[in-house]
């Protein structure tokens, strides 16, 4: 054993001398960092391009960028109307007009195209229509014996058989179910119950129409059943609305008119349903009874000339 002692903590110098040197390097390298213009000075840029992930180039202003251009809206050919004040015509009584647009639902009319008038043989589409629906709900198809009778009301207004029919499908319920399925606003069911004095307005004429087209009315099954037969209304009840358009085009619009002589009234009731290729119409009149029906025939027809749009 040597006799020589050690200085006590002399075995840790190394250690410290290592330790201090790495401090010294570290804060050089802080110092060069935090330096400007030295090359390990971080740019404010630098960092947010790092932070961000944008590019560090010019900004992009917003509003600038190219906007993709609406693609514009189809534009829908005009209906075949206008409206217009109807007063030149100097037709006696009253008298209601209302033209809806199957295409967009909108309706344009008379002032009062929503005061309501006795519907006469006119409700007895809507009648078919109701017994079509009602029986293919049931299951049933309807004999050909009924389809014909169902012609006869359509084509030629027999009134008996429309008051066999009405019974069936539950007479003044029926016309609930009508306000109901076709949505109408100012009709209501007549007082005494029966088809011919249900109340409707012009307004109401023409929603009852766009309801035969679309399918409410006769459901899928009978729809085109029904608005065939209405093209081919014939004898006394083809009269009014398409009878001021071209032959060729009146084979195309379907229709179903009334006409009654109203002795409690003492009045004349006439109205007229159309259904063309983009428009459904109703216009009704009334007057004295002494005038005739030829009268308020013409007169649907001389209303719905005079609110045409001139041949392009």
């Amino acid at each position: 054993m040597s006799g020589k002692r050690r200085r006590p903590g002399s075995h840790h110098g190394p250690v410290m001398f290592s330790a201090i040197a790495i401090t010294l390097v570290g804060l050089v390298l802080v110092s060069l960092r935090l330096m400007p213009g030295s090359p390990l000075h971080p740019t404010t840029t630098s960092h947010q391009a790092v932070a961000s992930g944008r590019s560090t180039g010019t900004p992009t202003d917003r509003s600038s960028r190219a906007q993709p251009t609406p693609s514009p809206s189809p534009s829908l050919e005009p209906l075949p109307f206008t409206a217009q004040d109807l007063d030149s015509l100097d037709i006696k009584g009253w008298y209601s007009w209302a033209v809806l647009d199957k295409r967009t639902g909108k309706v344009i009319g008379s002032k009062n195209m929503a005061e309501t008038s006795t519907t006469a043989s006119l409700i007895k589409a809507w009648v078919v229509a109701d017994y079509l629906r009602l029986s293919a709900a049931a299951g049933k198809t309807p004999s050909d014996v009924k389809l014909a009778e169902a012609t006869k009301i359509i084509r030629d207004s027999d009134n008996t058989l429309a008051e066999q029919f009405y019974n069936s499908v539950g007479r003044a319920e029926s016309i609930k179910r009508l306000i109901k399925t076709c949505g109408l606003t100012d009709s209501k069911v007549a007082s005494d119950g029966g088809w011919s004095r249900t109340n409707l307005s012009p307004r109401d004429t023409a929603r009852l129409g766009l309801c035969i087209d679309d399918g409410r009315a006769a459901g899928p099954k009978w729809t085109k059943w029904l608005i065939n037969e209405m093209r081919l209304v014939r004898g006394t009840g083809d009269f009014g609305i398409r009878k001021a358009f071209p032959a060729a085009e009146q084979k195309t619009i379907a229709i179903k008119n009334g006409w009654i002589n109203r002795d409690r009234e003492r009045e004349m009731h006439i109205n007229c349903l159309a259904i063309g290729d983009t428009w459904t119409m109703g216009v009704m009149v009334r007057y004295p009874v002494n005038i005739g029906w030829e009268y308020g025939m013409k007169n649907c027809e001389r209303i719905t000339e005079a609110l045409l749009r001139p041949a392009s």
